[in-house]
């Protein structure tokens, strides 16, 4: 049975944040949830991390990405 190390065992959601650019606002978002225990508290985070991945998108579908 083959044995991976750490890095070679990823998540796919951490994969695709790195590739949008939003892993800062994504872990902000995370945090605060963390904290607070109520996500509706953390409507800028999550406008933040949305903002960005409109952009991602926005970039991507121009061809930019």
């Amino acid at each position: 049975m083959p044995t991976h190390s750490q890095e070679e065992i990823t998540d796919p959601v951490e994969q695709m944040l790195k590739k949008t650019g939003c892993m800062e606002q994504h872990f902000k978002v995370q945090e605060c949830i963390a904290e607070s225990q109520d996500w509706r508290k953390c409507q800028n985070e999550v406008s933040d991390f949305k903002k960005c991945m409109a952009k991602y998108q926005e970039q991507k579908l121009k061809g930019e990405v």
